[in-house]
């Protein structure tokens, strides 16, 4: 008996389309548009998954080519009832040896908004696009995202998030499926899947340009506010 792969069918079936919408595209029947991101509405390959589960399949996951050279998967912490979830690009070396997403410097940057926002690092949901670190750092690549997309969607279907925050130019680009820069994206509220989506500029970014900590701190308290969330700190992050 042959074991299923959910995950490859739901991909097998999203490429299947995709050829098929080119095909007619290039035949001249220029109607067929693809959906708007906000739209799209594509079966889970997880569909009756808890967290646990969910967890235990992206933990022994091996259907891209980053699982020969990670450490550990990086699935994601916090609470899993949270009204916010950050959502980040991939794992970076720490993260990679420790299992858990932004624990370097950017992610210490991020604790001290969260806090300052008035919620812990427990209280919220912190994950990335990707669960594996890529080589060097460098960027995903677009069959990885294709490939590790379907976890992120279960853990915001599990999650519900009323606000999701989308750190950096790539995680708020891969999540809007958009190549907008993150400088026209940030600052207003995005629909993605039920959610609220705030893109904003990386911690990693800050730490190299703080003059922008200002702005990331205007979309914190935009978010704050569709929480219903009191200002925390008077002081700009």
């Amino acid at each position: 008996m042959v074991d299923r792969d959910p995950v490859r069918e739901y991909l097998q079936v999203v490429a299947t389309v995709r050829e098929f919408v080119e095909e007619q595209m290039q035949l001249g029947f220029a109607e067929l548009k693809e959906p708007e991101p906000a739209q799209r509405e594509e079966q889970s390959p997880f569909p009756d998954f808890d967290m646990s589960r969910l967890q235990s399949e992206a933990m022994a996951c091996k259907r891209c080519e980053l699982h020969p050279t990670r450490n550990t998967v990086v699935f994601g912490v916090g609470d899993e009832n949270a009204d916010l979830m950050f959502v980040g690009e991939a794992p970076g070396a720490d993260e990679d040896r420790q299992g858990e997403p932004f624990v370097g410097r950017a992610g210490q940057l991020l604790t001290k908004i969260i806090e300052a926002m008035g919620f812990t690092r427990d209280g919220v949901y912190i994950a990335n696009v990707i669960k594996c670190r890529p080589p060097g750092n460098r960027n995903p690549k677009p069959i990885e995202i294709e490939t590790c997309e379907p976890f992120l969607l279960k853990q915001v279907e599990l999650i519900q998030p009323k606000v999701i925050c989308a750190l950096g130019s790539f995680a708020a680009q891969a999540l809007l499926h958009t190549d907008e820069k993150i400088s026209r994206l940030r600052g207003r509220f995005h629909d993605y899947h039920g959610s609220k989506l705030m893109p904003t500029y990386h911690p990693a970014f800050l730490l190299r340009n703080p003059h922008s900590k200002r702005e990331v701190w205007e979309d914190m308290k935009k978010v704050m506010a569709e929480l219903g969330v009191s200002r925390a700190a008077e002081a700009e992050q």
